[in-house]
């Protein structure tokens, strides 16, 4: 198997191909050596890059996580009220784990079930994501539309309080006719935490 050099072989066409290969097969019968396969280079090649099966496995949930968190930060950056901007942020979120389920239904199971051995990685996006709501909260605390509660803490207890809408464990539920409305019941509840009843007519 010679058919890419290794000078070729970017991480980013491991990961491709990775990412296939997971598709077609499952989590659990994916090989390294179907990765090398599907590249036509040896599984020694793919071990220069990804010295085990794990932290290639690790590398591919670490990209899918980083097409969620990307988005999501722009929205965070964005200016104007935070209420609002925290409402599209959530709204994004599960706009987008939806979406994985409905087009990508097989590869959506797929990285959740990856993303179970994959704990630190799953730890560090949840952390980036908190910290995206904690950087709203902080500039809807200055801006005097939220309480002065600590930013941090706070967007913990609101991941949380929404988990059961973009955390895919919860996944089966997403297809339930009153979902949406249920996510309006928490929205509500989490904003007449954060601030007065003028921004939260402020926000709808």
């Amino acid at each position: 198997m010679d058919g890419m050099n290794d000078a070729a072989l970017t991480a980013d066409r491991i990961l491709d191909a990775a990412e296939e290969v997971l598709r077609r097969y499952g989590p659990q019968k994916t090989t390294v050596v179907d990765v090398a396969r599907a590249l036509d280079v040896s599984h020694g090649t793919i071990y220069r890059h990804y010295p085990s099966k794990q932290a290639l496995r690790d590398a591919v949930t670490r990209r899918w996580l980083h097409r969620v968190a990307v988005p999501l930060q722009a929205i965070a950056d964005e200016s104007g009220p935070a209420a609002a901007r925290l409402r599209r942020w959530f709204d994004a979120l599960i706009a987008f784990k939806r979406r994985k389920l409905l087009n990508e239904p097989e590869l959506f199971a797929t990285y959740h079930a990856i993303a179970e051995d994959a704990r630190a990685v799953i730890r560090e996006h949840v952390a980036e994501l908190v910290g995206q709501i904690a950087l709203i909260i902080r500039d809807g605390v200055a801006e005097g539309a939220f309480r002065a509660v600590d930013p941090d803490a706070a967007a913990q207890a609101v991941f949380r309080a929404t988990a059961s809408f973009h955390h895919p464990l919860h996944a089966p539920e997403w297809s339930d006719p009153g979902i949406d409305a249920a996510f309006e019941g928490v929205w509500w509840l989490v904003l007449d935490g954060l601030s007065d009843s003028a921004t939260r007519t402020e926000s709808n």
